[in-house]
């Protein structure tokens, strides 16, 4: 048998909102800090507040479009976390390509 990875053991302690919320908010610091190496933002300025309500925006939005698509976990934080670094706007520009290709 093999050992659980990070994001299954993560799923098991705190379970599949706490651990989608983390995938969420390591998203978005994954976007601030970008941000900040490029001299756009102070790391512990203001801009960082505004993170958090994007992040559970994000987490939300992606929660239900991963359950949408059928994905598991840890398939589906990894889609959350990738949304959250995304952003509402980058976000949409995904969803949308997807769902015109569809059709």
């Amino acid at each position: 048998m093999t050992e659980p990875g990070f994001l299954e053991t993560l799923h098991s302690i705190f379970g599949g909102a706490v651990t989608t919320l983390i995938g969420a908010f390591t998203g978005r610091l994954m976007y601030h800090s970008g941000e900040v190496k490029l001299g756009r933002r102070r790391f512990f300025g203001k801009e960082l507040l505004w993170e958090i309500p994007v992040a559970v925006g994000m987490a939300l939005i992606g929660d239900a479009a991963a359950s949408y698509m059928g994905l598991t976990q840890p398939v589906s934080t990894g889609f959350v976390a990738t949304l959250a670094y995304l952003g509402p706007r980058g976000a949409e520009a995904v969803l949308t390509a997807w769902l015109c290709r569809r059709k």
